[in-house]
């Protein structure tokens, strides 16, 4: 193929005349109409963008190393298993692990025989534990592992309702382990908690960047930069570019702070568009998620397995999880680029208006006090759950699908002596200090239905 190719003899076209020649093909039907729409963000999309629109320089964004992590998880409260299955996983592939603690572990039992050097260790701790904190800090750092604690107070304060201890207790231990360890990544942001309850992706953003300042603003001359949680969607280019604008956002805050301004991004496919019924769907969902996330930057990616709403954790489920980006990687070549997205104007446009919105918003929150003002007061939550309303009714009305559950449902499909888990929101009536964020699939009520009525028919 030849790559010297002269395109001197081809006229340039611009953004009118593309128009003028959509328009011609529209036969009179209204251009903005019928072929610009709204996404719930309230970004306007066009059928087309061109360079001579786009004027701005815009910087380059990047993931911190030249290759991404292929992270599987595992809960540590059965430590002997949970080696097992990391054994299994690193030689399967994984190059992290990413572990999952309600309570202390035997960390010499946990991490027997495992090269920590040959891994990246990402933690999600729920519990509070000074001393098994420093211990665990200890050994690691002892062993020179590579790891993310992933503090994260506010983001326990969300999910549950509660802090910790108390706001003082637990933002003290915070900030006290992140200046006792000040080369140490500490601290994380959850920000996952409010894509799973249905907040927007402006929303996402603005509200991580908010959880991000309380952090930020309380160090002092913050030498680390935060691990970052995200859940990915199924909206393929948006979710591209908010992982995209996260990094611009984080960039931001942070020089404010004279912080390092490159956070690390660890993604995992939402759980919100994930389907009780036609369940083998979830694995075109989860790869197009895995690939909006690497193609947006993300340096670690953690897959769902397709079968986690229903099934208990299981060898094959975890396969094929970890196979799917193992072929993302090594067969499709997402490895070989640092930021294939740079140069997109479609992209570069999503990017900047997602980053813009989001900034206002963000703005907005500290004018009115902070986050943790606007969570105990109610405000945040009662803005997701707007948006989240707005999404259902765009699946009610059929602007938003589910293959499988809202379109070509499969009649013949039961699921009622399928169930291992119970597949839908529990909660625990329990007093707490918020307004809990609880995570919220889109399929819950149709699926509801579809088991009482097979239920009725046995």
């Amino acid at each position: 193929m030849n790559k010297n190719v002269d395109f001197s003899e081809f006229d340039p076209i611009s953004t009118k005349q593309w128009k003028q020649s959509l328009q011609a093909a529209l036969k009179g039907a209204d251009y903005q109409q019928t072929l610009v729409w709204e996404s719930l963000e309230g970004i306007h999309v066009k059928p087309f963008y061109h360079a001579d629109e786009d004027t701005l320089t815009h910087p380059e964004i990047c993931r911190n190393q030249d290759d991404w992590k292929i992270v599987s998880s595992f809960f540590t409260k059965n430590e002997k298993l949970a080696n097992r299955n990391m054994h299994h996983a690193i030689e399967n592939g994984a190059t992290a692990v990413w572990l999952l603690s309600e309570e202390p572990f035997d960390i010499e039992k946990l991490f027997a025989k495992i090269d920590l050097n040959d891994i990246t260790i990402y933690f999600n701790l729920r519990f509070y534990h000074q001393i098994f904190y420093e211990k665990l800090l200890h050994f690691l750092k002892e062993r020179q592992a590579k790891f993310y604690l992933n503090f994260d107070p506010i983001g326990q304060l969300a999910r549950s309702g509660n802090w910790f201890v108390n706001m003082k207790t637990d933002l003290e231990l915070a900030v006290k382990t992140q200046q006792n360890h000040p080369k140490v990544p500490v601290l994380g942001a959850d920000l996952s908690v409010y894509q799973e309850a249905g907040a927007n992706m402006v929303q996402q953003l603005a509200y991580g960047m908010a959880q991000i300042h309380e952090y930020l603003s309380r160090l002092e001359k913050p030498s680390t930069s935060l691990c970052l949680q995200v859940s990915v969607g199924s909206n393929y280019f948006f979710e591209i570019a908010k992982i995209r604008a996260l990094r611009l956002l984080y960039a931001t805050l942070a020089r404010t702070y004279q912080a390092p301004e490159n956070c690390h991004i660890l993604a995992k496919p939402s759980l919100r568009n994930k389907t009780l019924y036609d369940y083998n769907v979830n694995m075109l969902r989860t790869t197009t998620e895995c690939m909006s996330a690497v193609l947006g930057t993300a340096d670690a990616v953690c897959n769902l397995p397709y079968d986690a709403i229903f099934h208990k954790d299981n060898e094959f489920g975890q396969r094929i999880s970890r196979n799917q980006l193992l072929i993302l990687k090594y067969e499709s070549y997402f490895h070989h680029t640092l930021n294939p997205a740079d140069g997109s104007y479609y992209l570069e446009s999503l990017t900047r208006q997602l980053a813009e919105k989001a900034l206002q918003i963000f703005k907005d929150i500290e004018a009115g006090d902070g986050l943790l003002t606007q969570l105990k007061n109610g405000t945040i939550q009662r803005k997701i759950n707007e948006s989240h309303q707005k999404e259902l009714d765009a699946l009610a009305r059929g602007k938003l699908t589910l293959i499988g559950t809202t379109k070509h449902p499969n009649p013949e499909d039961c699921m009622k002596d399928s169930c291992e888990l119970y597949p839908f929101l529990k909660i625990k009536a329990r007093k707490t200090l918020i307004q809990p964020i609880h995570p919220r699939r889109l399929a819950e009520n149709i699926e509801k239905d579809r088991l009482e009525k097979e239920k009725l028919k046995s």
